[in-house]
């Protein structure tokens, strides 16, 4: 133990120094707070029901009725109880509070990697550093992404994994790449997952192409059978997860378009304008170096204080404080500190100004091949989140590349860039340690990379408006606008755009400045290790804390102890109003609620106290996406209303801001029997038809059912017939009925053939869907009674495989590391 403890104590030292750093970071944790992360808080909304059930039974349900009529939980919340990834993840978080657990994931994950790159302990700890707080990591936390937190932590680890492998070290290599990307896929964010493919794939293909020079095949080929097996158990392991996700995601609206006459309509996959909508402007990219060039995040902090250009304007008009106005401004005419193409940003993607030095410095003197991965790789990346501002290379991938159309804010990808800079930079300080070239040549090529990126850095503090606008596309518009709102005053409105693009520009001077600074710093530092003017213990510490200090300072613009309130105050975030309260002492168990009163369709606050038609999820079924697009989006049709059993409709009057509610009194219920079937021969003429229709009395039926409908047994109803609730629960409702002939009943619940089963007294039936969204069955004369139960085999049959292959993961993992400990044994 004590020979261990020697061995390991310096990792084990640093590991320390990340617990307090994290902790002094976020110290309102240890008060007992929690971030306030508006996704997160959604989330909760979006998850209600199941954690009610949760609590009482349990086990949370596999189905939801508490968003858009009925969804599966898969993507909101569901247990994966023999997935091993789970325990571990869960063990991070028991011991950790959030988002100390993230942020350390972070930096142990990079950490490691590091030290598979032979890097010195101490400077890999500065590398962890400079990735961990890469600015993108943080503001994702501040906004509540924390399943693509978790799943950029896991990055790093998994590419040390796969060079371990490479390296000869096949078992020990294979099952950690195994085990770290068991992890990646459990953190269920498949976006950043296939990113992290790409960059794979890109790797092995240039460490194949080594393997052919140099006549090293047979190795190759063998690290990538034990990585084969590793990524083979990773997908074992998360079976469940992996099979229901593929399985909704054909349904969802990442899936195929039922719809054929709405040329909007994408046929697979989300429409181009969807995912491209958060593309990084090209100029953006200059932030990766100096972090408020395009203004920082959306919005007017700088723009409300007195020494601003844009308050003294508006001050000149309003006289007093001008801080109303200008919120007022920025509500009408979008005037705000960001600058860029994005609709909106929570902040810049900053990677430090010494690191991106160093990163230049590693382009001119790394001899390491890692670096044209990552320069290619980084090149190609960066191509990719230009998204519509760089078609060129994203068509191609959008139309072409399997899956990429499934996905949407395609700036994200940077968060790779964000790994990969930093193992470049670090990379550059290794090769001066180890002295791989003569001193004059090091401070030469230094001298090259500080030009280049504090050059330029120094020129946008000089002169800022010789490289850049400081105004939005709309800029006119927006000064034309103002000139209305000011009575025509085309000078005023003149001044405060000036005063506008004068404030912008002083941010990009004041951080140019700063930049320039930090990379004097850098500079000095590794010159002085250059020249053996210092020691390299006490340099590679000075970096790490001036990249500390440098990420530090940025990060807390985004994410500070504002972000944090008490847990009470989190747990109430959304506070039931009168006529909510008024609406829950309704007790019936499965009613709909229409809310007017909010975005309906982007916002989850409503699900917190109902089931609701609307809610918020970025992959909702694609049916009922179609269903809202078709039936809400121009007008709110009541006849979609009355189908999906609303009971209630929540108003709000345009004029006060006041919210009421009126009872939907044409409800249809939790099922009926209808009169007559009409049958249409696809989903255009299925959506056709609901537009207008009586849903109590007719159903329409999309004729590929009729093999299932025998129309010989009659479906008029008989005024005697009824059908009735009698038990709910997410995943298992119960009717009875009685009819005296044969009939055909429509039930208020979404239609998904993925998993529900309907029972009649216990034997297995067919059913079909109506009115687009809808269950419906032609049911037996007689007193009967129907149940529906949720019973997907993609989760209890991938349940089964991820048992088997989180136990053959601890297997591998067991014996690579005894195997890897009787080799160094036998070694000594």
């Amino acid at each position: 133990m004590n020979n261990w403890l020697k061995a390991n104590g310096i990792h084990l030292a640093i590991i320390g120094f990340f617990i307090v750093i994290c902790f002094v970071y976020f110290s309102p944790v240890l008060q007992g707070k929690a971030p306030a992360q508006s996704d997160v808080l959604q989330a909760k909304a979006m998850a209600k029901e199941i954690m009610e059930y949760k609590d009482k039974d349990g086990k949370g349900p596999l189905w939801t009725n508490q968003m858009f009529g009925g969804m599966p939980a898969y993507q909101i919340w569901v247990q994966h109880p023999y997935n091993g990834a789970t325990y571990v993840i869960n063990l991070v978080r028991d011991i950790f509070p959030d988002p100390v657990d993230v942020v350390l994931l972070y930096l142990v994950g990079a950490y490691f990697l590091f030290c598979v790159l032979r890097i010195n302990p101490w400077l890999a700890a500065a590398g962890a550093i400079a990735f961990a707080f890469t600015s993108y990591n943080f503001i994702i936390i501040a906004a509540g992404h924390s399943n693509k937190a978790l799943a950029i932590a896991f990055c790093a680890p998994i590419l040390a994994g796969v060079i371990l492998t490479l390296r000869g070290k096949y078992w020990i290599g294979g099952s950690l790449t195994a085990l770290f990307l068991a992890l990646e896929i459990r953190a269920n964010h498949i976006q950043m997952t296939y990113y992290l493919m790409i960059a794979l794939l890109i790797f092995m293909g240039i460490e194949l192409y080594h393997a052919v020079r140099e006549k090293k095949l047979a190795p190759y080929l063998r690290a990538l059978s034990f990585l084969a097996v590793g990524v083979l158990l990773a997908f074992m392991v998360n079976a469940g997860k992996l099979w229901t996700t593929y399985e909704y995601g054909k349904e969802s609206n990442r899936g195929n378009s039922n719809l054929t006459t709405d040329a909007a309509e994408e046929k697979n996959g989300l429409s181009k304008e969807y995912a491209y909508g958060w593309s990084q402007g090209m100029g953006e990219s200059f932030t990766f170096l100096i972090p408020n060039l395009y203004g920082g995040a959306s919005g007017i902090d700088a723009l409300v204080k007195p020494e601003s250009h844009t308050y003294k304007a508006i001050q000149g008009i309003t006289g007093g404080d001008p801080t109303g106005a200008i919120q007022q401004l920025a509500g009408q005419v979008g005037l705000q500190q960001y600058w860029g193409e994005k609709p909106g940003t929570s902040g810049p993607y900053y990677f430090g100004a010494i690191v991106c030095f160093l990163f230049v410095y590693g382009l001119l003197i790394v001899k390491n091949r890692l670096k044209w991965w990552i320069l290619g790789t980084t090149i190609l990346f960066m191509f990719l989140s230009f998204g519509k501002n760089f078609p060129l290379v994203s068509d191609l991938f959008f139309e072409y590349f399997p899956m990429y159309n499934k996905f949407r804010a395609v700036e994200s990808i940077l968060a790779l860039v964000g790994l990969m800079v930093p193992v470049l930079a670090l990379l550059a300080v290794k090769e001066v340690q180890d002295g791989g070239y003569d001193a004059k040549v090091l401070t030469r090529k230094l001298s090259i990379a500080g030009g280049i990126t504090g050059g330029f850095a120094l020129l946008v503090a000089i002169m800022p408006t010789a490289f850049f606008s400081f105004t939005t596309e709309i800029h006119q518009q927006m000064v034309q606008y103002l000139t209305q709102l000011l009575d025509n005053n085309a000078g005023m409105a003149q001044s405060i755009g000036a005063a506008l693009v004068a404030d912008r520009a002083d941010l990009a001077r004041a951080d140019a400045l700063r930049s320039v600074l930090f990379i004097a710093v850098g500079y000095g530092l590794i010159w002085a290790l250059i020249n053996r003017k210092m020691g390299v213990q006490l340099a590679m510490a000075l970096l790490g804390i001036a990249i500390l200090i440098d990420m530090w300072q940025v990060d807390r613009r985004y994410l500070n102890n504002d972000n944090f309130a008490s847990k009470s105050d989190l747990n109430n975030h959304f506070q039931a109003r009168d006529i909510d309260a008024i609406i829950m002492q309704d007790k019936d168990p499965d009613y709909r609620v229409f809310d007017m009163s909010i975005s309906t369709f982007s916002d989850a606050s409503a699900s917190q106290f109902h089931k609701t038609v609307g809610g918020y999820h970025a992959a909702k079924l694609k049916r009922f996406q179609e269903l809202i697009d078709g039936q809400f989006t121009k007008s709110v049709n009541q006849d979609v209303l009355d189908m999906l059993n609303t009971k209630y409709i929540i108003t709000q009057d345009p004029k006060t801001g006041n919210s009421g509610m009126r009872k939907n009194t044409t409800a249809a219920g939790h099922a009926w029997i209808v009169q007559r079937i009409q049958f249409v021969k696809d989903a255009d003429e299925e959506m056709k038809a609901i537009s207008s229709f009586d849903p109590k009395n007719e159903a329409i039926v999309d004729s590929r059912y009729k093999n299932i409908i025998d129309e010989k047994r009659g479906i008029g109803a008989d005024p005697t017939a009824f059908i009735k609730l009698e038990s709910y629960h997410p995943d298992h409702l119960v009717y009875s009925y009685s009819a005296p002939r044969d009939v055909v009943a429509v039930f208020s619940e979404i239609y998904y053939d993925k998993g529900w089963n309907m029972y009649v007294d216990g034997v297995k039936k067919p059913y079909f869907r109506a009115d687009y969204v809808l269950r419906a069955a032609q049911l037996e004369a007689g007193n009967h009674k129907v149940e529906f139960k949720f019973e997907p085999v993609s989760y209890y049959a991938g349940e089964k495989i991820s048992l088997a292959g989180s136990l053959l993961l601890m297997a591998a993992l067991g014996f690579a590391f005894y195997e890897d400990k009787r080799k160094k044994k036998a070694i000594s």
